[in-house]
């Protein structure tokens, strides 16, 4: 990078970890531009000069907290035996870290962004690539993917170019999957649900196994 770059970079830092400390201190809801600005020593304009609007810091300071689940993540995936029970242990560390942190899952996934918010992962992860060293090369290009029925379908194409599913069942599978998670993930993160995290987990990955099985279209390979 040329020096312009290091300090639009380091200014970048600057803001992001501002707006972490807040959110790990006070909560999600009590970020404001101008708290950053206070914590980071700037003034409210200049925070302007590098991030369009309030949601934008958010989401890249919430990008901070991921770190446990984008690790666990793979260690998930690698006891599944084929693309089919990597797609179900998947969906069981997504919901595991999702129930837990709700509200910064709804930051990331959910929240609206503005025009092309698959850039702000990339730009994110360009800004600290540390975050990407323990990710196998194959789930990088699932993990830049913000939407979640994309994420979904990446393990799901997969699994049916290795001949476990059918193609005319993937979209199926991928939105009834996503529909009972947001179905689980709206409760808890509204306060509608009374159920611990772990047991929302468990309740959540029965139904999404259920549907892995139970779809007439699936197709499996025989091993």
């Amino acid at each position: 990078m040329n020096n312009k770059e290091i300090q639009k970079s380091r200014m970048w830092k600057y803001f992001v970890d501002a707006t972490a400390e807040i959110i790990q201190e006070e909560g999600i809801e009590k970020v404001t531009i101008r708290k950053v600005a206070d914590r980071a020593g700037y003034n409210s304009a200049t925070i302007y000069n590098y991030f369009s609007e309030v949601s934008h810091l958010i989401f890249f300071a919430s990008m901070k907290f991921l770190k446990t689940y984008t690790d666990d993540v793979a260690k998930y995936m690698e006891k599944g035996k084929n693309p089919i029970e990597k797609y179900v242990l998947a969906w069981e560390c997504f919901c595991t870290h999702s129930f837990k942190q709700p509200k910064i899952f709804q930051a990331v996934f959910i929240m609206d962004l503005g025009d092309h918010p698959e850039n702000m992962l990339a730009n994110y992860y360009k800004i600290f690539p540390n975050d990407l060293i323990n990710i196998p090369d194959e789930l990088k290009p699932i993990l830049f993917k913000r939407n979640v029925s994309k994420r979904g379908r990446s393990v799901l194409e997969i699994a049916m170019k290795e001949g476990y599913i059918k193609e005319e069942s993937i979209d199926a599978v991928n939105e009834m999957t996503i529909l009972i998670w947001q179905g689980m993930f709206t409760n808890i993160l509204n306060h509608r649900s009374s159920y611990e995290p772990e047991e929302a987990v468990r309740i959540t990955m029965k139904y999404i196994s259920d549907i892995v099985r139970n779809v007439d279209a699936l197709e499996f390979k025989n091993t």
